[in-house]
């Protein structure tokens, strides 16, 4: 497939494109209509076996153009309340509700019923084709042409009147070829991402109940434990403290001429996230010695997505942390072990019904103290800390590809869709 840079373009009414291309209104190449009530009863969903879209089912869809999960009606549906089938190969998309402002964008892959919030494009011309359309529609912000009502909407007669590009038909084929070998490539890394972390669930399950090549088990108060693991008492292994708490913007100062400061914003499970990192003078984080973080220090969230922890990494020689709970382990211990241990479901669960310190309140260190884990001697530690954070980075290393794909779809997008950048076509 041979591409090259377009030179000669016109003004149009939605920019520059190349002068060999048209402008259409949408009712002129396609039939523009919308879905059908949604049926209520149980009755017209048993034994169902034909898809019924909703809003939401698009709010679901990730990259993904074509809608997997669905409602199912059935004939009972169909006949009694004469539902109208849309044919495969239509674009749907919001036309009513908050949902606008989403953007979502999807294509039947078979024939359907979808529900009247959504307005439904049928491609009618023969000089158009559905994936270049779609593709221009997920471009193009509806949300910008809402009307000013109480619910935020789109009426068909408004949807009508949009405006498209309309290249050759060969060269809108191409375009959608291209387009939708990225968005596979794209799929095909979600599906690699969904599949490690279903892993990385099974095994923090599997290791950190059941440990690595245990027989023999006991019961203990937090539950069934490999025989040779102990039952600490947090407080008794590390040593728990708070970050500072209190007004903090008059401190802030840019990156140059400050420490890092982290606080509840950047803990994540997936690790510390460095890139909304702020900064605070030197004179606070010389007053402030106690909320003074360090590498290896464990840090949890004591509000929002309390009792999440993560690691400081060690290209944080020193920083201060604001509104946190920091556990610094003794050398007994390892401190990802301990991270993986808070973000373990199971301890969520117990920690939920600790007092005034729950994952629903806000976690203290008097709590955590008191807070008991399953440890491990220090060499198993460290063995479960190294297999987990090898999926992690598995895991890391998928979604920084998925993330450069979606930036080459955006990038496409952009020059193929104006015609900045052409497909040569036989």
């Amino acid at each position: 497939m041979m591409f090259y840079k377009e030179t000669d373009f016109k003004e149009t009414p939605i920019g520059k494109i190349p002068k060999d291309w048209g402008i259409v209104r949408l009712k002129d190449v396609a039939n523009i209509s919308s879905g059908n009530t949604a049926p209520q009863d149980d009755k017209y969903f048993e034994n169902g076996k034909y898809p019924f879209i909703r809003v939401q089912h698009l709010k679901e869809l990730e990259e993904e153009k074509y809608p997997s999960i669905y409602d199912l009606v059935n004939d009972h549906a169909i006949n009694e309340l004469k539902l109208k089938r849309i044919k495969k190969g239509s674009i749907i998309f919001p036309k009513s509700g908050e949902s606008i402002r989403l953007e979502k964008r999807a294509i039947l892959k078979e024939d359907a019923y979808v529900v009247n919030h959504l307005a439904v494009i049928d491609p009618s011309s023969p000089n158009v084709n559905n994936l270049f359309l779609f593709y221009y529609l997920l471009s193009f912000r509806t949300s910008n042409y809402l009307t000013k009502t109480t619910m935020p909407s789109l009426n068909l007669s408004m949807i009508n009147s949009f405006l498209a590009p309309l290249p050759l038909l060969p060269e809108q084929q191409k375009i959608g070829e291209v387009l939708s070998t990225v968005d596979q490539a794209i799929q095909k890394s979600n599906e690699i991402i969904a599949k490690t972390e279903r892993l990385r669930k099974g095994l923090m399950q599997e290791l950190l109940t059941k440990g690595i090549g245990h027989k023999e088990f006991k019961d203990t108060e937090i539950g069934r434990i490999p025989k040779e693991w102990e039952v600490v008492r947090l407080g008794d292994m590390t040593k728990v403290t708070v970050g500072y708490v209190g007004p903090i913007s008059e401190f802030y100062t840019s990156k140059n001429n400050g420490i890092p400061l982290l606080s509840t914003t950047n803990i994540s499970e997936d690790g510390i996230k460095l890139e909304e990192l702020k900064y605070v003078t030197f004179e606070f984080y010389r007053r402030n010695k106690k909320s003074r973080i360090f590498p290896n220090d464990v840090i949890i969230a004591r509000h929002g997505l309390s009792g999440t922890a993560a690691v400081v990494p060690e290209s944080l020689k020193e920083g201060q942390c604001l509104n946190v709970v920091i556990v610094r382990a003794s050398e007994k211990f390892e401190s990802k072990f301990i991270e993986y241990c808070f973000n373990f479901k199971l301890t969520r669960e117990r920690l939920v019904g600790w007092k005034s310190g729950s994952v629903q309140g806000v976690v203290n260190t008097k709590v955590l103290e008191k807070f008991k884990f399953p440890i491990p001697p220090l060499h198993e530690q460290r063995k479960i800390a190294s297999i987990l954070s090898t999926v992690d980075a598995k895991l890391e290393l998928e979604r920084k590809e998925k993330a450069k794909l979606e930036r080459i779809k955006q990038g496409l997008m952009d020059l193929l869709l104006t015609g900045k950048i052409r497909i040569k076509v036989d």
